[in-house]
């Protein structure tokens, strides 16, 4: 199992980092237009090795694509990260153009590859990938969802006071923060719906809280966050690698699932050996099918600055 990850900054180094130390790949490329940076980071992580008892190889390479060869999955962080105030869609003009570069060279040297879709705005860019290169709609995913459904279970637990292990719940629509909708409905405690332990205030605060997760971090750090993102790709990365058929929302091509057609957005997919296996169609309560209406406006408001 061959994975490569193009972008080796902050998100990109985490997920190299979390794919080896779960040890189930043979070797992960990092790749970077940055002279000698993903040579740096992939040595870096490889001393590390010993420590954490990993054997995945980790190589860098500067802008050689040669070196992604026959890659069964890869990742595309690239492009540049938000800053404290600015939103995931305005980074579109500058984002777009490296994504579609990187996508067609990507897949020049490994056209049976899944692609995973990380570069903000993730939604359009995962579009952009689909209109761009012509590929099968289960091997372009876009990750968006598994974050953001990892941050709502985390803010779950706060408001809960319970051990995240005893949380489940899901993001599905766009990644913005505007568009995400949290399915606080849907959400548990060990099986129990949330709202046997939560007032409408504290899920509302829940909801919200989740919405502005990444600004949140952004506000806080500079830029954009990377130990969560990059475990999220991990994770998925793992799922399509060991065939493991788990259930993700994913930002995947729509023919007409959620009563929406063309548009790349964010849904529950299970992840296997191919990719995306299956778009999983989950009833909304009336409420949750307006957000994700309003939501996949407006993914396609962002789409239509696309050049494709």
């Amino acid at each position: 199992m061959k994975v490569t990850v193009v972008g080796a900054g902050a998100v990109g180094a985490s997920c190299a980092e979390y794919i080896a130390m779960k040890n189930f790949a043979s070797e992960v490329v990092l790749l970077d237009i940055k002279e000698g940076y993903a040579e740096g980071k992939a040595m870096d992580l490889m001393q590390t090795a010993s420590l954490n008892g990993f054997d995945t190889k980790i190589t860098g390479s500067t802008n050689d694509y040669s070196k992604t060869a026959n890659s069964d999955v890869v990742v595309i962080t690239s492009g540049i990260p938000r800053k404290p105030g600015m939103t995931r869609e305005e980074l579109i003009g500058i984002n777009a153009g490296i994504v579609k570069t990187v996508a067609t060279n990507l897949l020049e040297h490994s056209p049976n590859t899944i692609i995973i879709v990380v570069s903000n705005p993730m939604d359009t860019m995962t579009y952009l990938v689909h209109k761009s290169t012509g590929l099968p709609k289960n091997r372009i995913i876009g990750m968006g969802g598994a974050l953001d459904s990892a941050r709502f279970k985390y803010r779950l637990a706060e408001a809960l006071g319970a051990p995240i292990s005893d949380v489940d719940g899901m993001v599905i629509g766009g990644h913005s923060d505007v568009g995400m909708v949290p399915l606080i409905g849907h959400a548990t405690r060990n099986s129990v719906k949330v709202s046997e332990f939560l007032s409408d205030e504290q899920m509302s605060w829940v909801v919200e809280e989740t919405k502005v997760g990444g600004a949140t971090l952004t506000k806080l750090l500079g830029t954009s966050a990377w130990y969560a993102p990059g475990a999220a790709v991990s994770s998925m990365v793992q799922a399509i690698a060991c065939d493991q058929k788990k259930m993700f929302p994913c930002s995947t091509m729509l023919e007409g699932e959620y009563g929406l057609d063309d548009i790349c957005i964010g849904t529950p997919v299970i992840l296997g050996k191919d990719g995306i296996e299956k778009i999983v169609e989950i009833e909304l309560s009336d409420a949750e099918k307006a957000k994700m209406q309003e939501s996949a406006e407006g993914v396609k408001k962002t789409n239509a600055l696309l050049q494709v």
